[in-house]
């Protein structure tokens, strides 16, 4: 039961409302505290520490990928830390973690300069190296364990009214999100690039105390069922939902073509995000243009969400797949054609209809294809695919802007990739079925 109630004055068999509404809500404030994890939390920082460390984009966008690659490889490992500890535990260290890596952060050049004056070596190396592990600790423990496991505990206590329940968290968190950027870059304004960092790992050092307090890991822990149900001693049968291991999962198409679809989501949003004001200002666009975008791509996200959770406790989940598909079509066209005025609108509509269904899909589908038992472990395989595709994004993305000299050859890519999964996509059924 990985210690129910353990260093927590809270009971929730004791809640006057259901527990679930509970975890709902600081289940989504813990997504929202990995955004100092996510691109669009890194991305505003890109510009202030590249230069303060000496490092071109390149080289910074190659740490970028090297440190979330590296957590790629062990972040299915906290799938199964999730399923065997338990969400209060994964994600409270997650969060630690995560400040201490963003504290470390801050003094990134100091530890730069100081290294290079031990070693009597100016190079690139240095900072290169100091940021490469860097990265690798907050994308680890913010767009991996920490998403996850706040995920999957809100997936965990819901099941009849799981999509109705994800659209609530997902609008909170697509608000979050795309107010972010500007408040983060109000932030550097205001208190510069090392300070800001050292405040966000404040903030989740005291938010780590209410993940111990609040964070609860599934109902039956408490002699309750998913939506809120009690369990009565002679009310024990479970309606029969097959629970697939990881393994099993991995045997099915409808696995690999979601995690392709949801991976296409993380490269393009990733890479897109991550050069966002060089982007636009190789369109013609300035900075505060460019950081604006996130205002129209978030109101369509979140009506997309909405939409899409709400029906999702009741129409077939394929549907979603070959919206996300057109959608993907539509924002690598709007790449193409940034500087007219459809290809803006494009990449707009087709950047927020992707959000949107990203957060139904990886929220929803997962335990209702492939049951709750191993949500962890599966999930957790599923992150690893998509931290891999957001770990070459930034990279590539760079490549084709320093190489060719326009970001659009990105979207010749993508339109390659998605013909693909489209097609391998026309015979993808519900596991379940």
């Amino acid at each position: 039961m990985h210690g129910k109630n353990k260093y927590s004055i809270i009971k929730p068999e004791k809640s006057p409302i259901f527990y679930g509404y509970i975890v709902l809500l600081f289940g989504s404030i813990g997504i929202l505290a990995s955004i100092p994890g996510q691109t669009v939390g890194v991305s505003v920082f890109t510009d202030p520490v590249k230069e303060a460390l000496g490092l071109s984009r390149t080289n910074f966008s190659n740490a970028y990928m090297i440190g979330t690659l590296l957590s790629a490889l062990i972040v299915a490992k906290a799938g199964v830390w999730f399923d065997r500890f338990g969400a209060r535990y994964v994600a409270f260290f997650a969060v630690i973690f995560l400040a201490f890596g963003l504290f470390l952060f801050s003094f990134s050049q100091t530890l730069s300069r100081n290294i290079s004056e031990l070693l009597q070596l100016e190079s690139w190396i240095i900072p290169f190296t100091i940021i490469t592990i860097l990265f690798f600790i907050i994308r680890f423990c913010g767009q991996g364990v920490l998403t996850m496991a706040s995920r999957n505990m809100i997936m965990l206590w819901f099941d009849k009214n799981r999509g109705k329940v994800n659209s609530i968290s997902s609008i909170a968190v697509s608000l979050g999100f795309s107010a972010s950027p500007i408040l983060i870059n109000k932030l550097i304004d205001d208190y510069g690039w090392q300070m800001s960092w050292q405040i966000i790992a404040i903030c989740l050092v005291v938010f780590s105390v209410f993940i111990l307090q609040f964070y609860r890991n599934k109902p039956e822990d408490f002699g309750m069922k998913p939506d809120g149900v009690v369990i009565h001693k002679e009310q024990k049968a479970r309606k029969n939902v097959r629970d697939f291991t990881l393994i099993e999962a991995q045997k099915t198409r409808a696995f690999w073509i979601i995690s392709l679809i949801l991976a296409f989501n993380s490269f393009f949003f990733t890479g897109f995000t991550f050069h966002v004001v060089s982007i636009f200002e190789s369109a013609g666009f300035s900075k505060t243009q460019a950081i604006s975008i996130f205002l129209p791509i978030s109101i369509i996200a979140i009506s997309t969400s909405t939409c899409g959770n709400i029906f999702s406790d009741y129409i077939k989940h394929k549907i979603y797949i070959f919206i996300m598909l057109l959608a993907g079509f539509m924002a690598s066209l709007g790449l193409i054609f940034l500087k007219e005025s459809l290809g803006l609108y494009l990449l707009i509509i087709g950047l927020g209809v992707l959000g949107g269904l990203f957060t139904v899909i990886n929220a929803v589908t997962w335990p209702r294809y492939y049951g709750r038992l191993y949500l962890g472990a599966i999930t957790g395989k599923v992150m690893s695919v998509l931290v891999i595709a957001s770990a070459v994004a930034p990279t590539l993305f760079s490549y084709c802007f320093t190489v060719f000299g326009s970001y659009s050859y990105v979207s010749y890519i993508t339109v390659v990739i998605l013909l693909f999964v489209t097609i391998a996509s026309l015979k993808v059924k519900n596991p379940q079925k």
